[in-house]
């Protein structure tokens, strides 16, 4: 996040945040896309399941939410539709 200060000056101070963020978005991402190839392998892997429901929790919660302005459910349908084809 750019800011500017008081003299209407750039400030990058929150930018490593903003990177942090992009970051935890990113491997959830690719967690997810993973968990999804485990289950389509095997579709009663119970660990895999349960990090399944894990990682939408997260993309349904609030800090998902103030992290990024992405809409969780399209999120979801996306990869869903690219690791499965659904």
């Amino acid at each position: 996040m750019y800011t500017k200060n008081s003299k209407g000056q750039t400030s990058v101070f929150n930018d490593g945040y903003i990177k942090l963020g992009n970051a935890i978005i990113i491997q959830a991402v690719k967690d997810y896309r993973d968990v999804l190839k485990k289950l389509n392998k095997n579709s009663e892997n119970s660990m895999a399941k349960h990090t399944k429901r894990e990682i939408e929790g997260f993309f349904h919660s609030s800090l998902f939410g103030m992290i990024t302005t992405i809409n969780p459910d399209m999120l979801i349908r996306k990869l869903n539709e690219e690791v499965c084809g659904e």
